[in-house]
């Protein structure tokens, strides 16, 4: 249907941060905030967006140590012009409102999102 894993040319990327330790279900929902919130955005205003969706929708979702890492992550994707989303949480449930929890980029050619985040491991 959509071929084998290496076949994909582009991919969005989800940088979590590490230090809040947020629970599984808590952790989906703000990764599923950043997936739907750069599919979004790009839509709009990304030349790659449909050739993403056509290949399934790639996404990769990493760890980052801290907020100040994130946001070094974030301003470098931003300056070389990616599809950028900071998630920041209600606060309704596990941490204070306003917190910083993930980061999405894309989607773009998985060449230049791995320029700014394939020094990250995988969560």
């Amino acid at each position: 249907m959509f071929g084998l894993f290496n076949d994909f040319k582009y991919k969005m990327a989800i940088v979590v941060r590490d230090d809040l330790k947020l629970s599984k279900g808590k952790l989906s929902a703000q990764v599923a905030h950043a997936a739907v919130s750069c599919a979004i955005k790009s839509e709009k205003n990304n030349k790659y967006f449909s050739e993403w969706f056509s290949e399934g929708q790639k996404k990769v979702v990493l760890k980052i140590d801290n907020l100040d890492s994130l946001i070094k992550v974030f301003n470098e994707a931003k300056s070389v012009g990616l599809t950028t989303e900071l998630i920041k949480d209600a606060g309704l449930t596990e941490i204070p409102p306003g917190t910083i929890t993930v980061l999405g980029i894309g989607p773009a050619p998985e060449g230049e999102i791995d320029k700014v985040v394939g020094n990250l491991k995988l969560l």
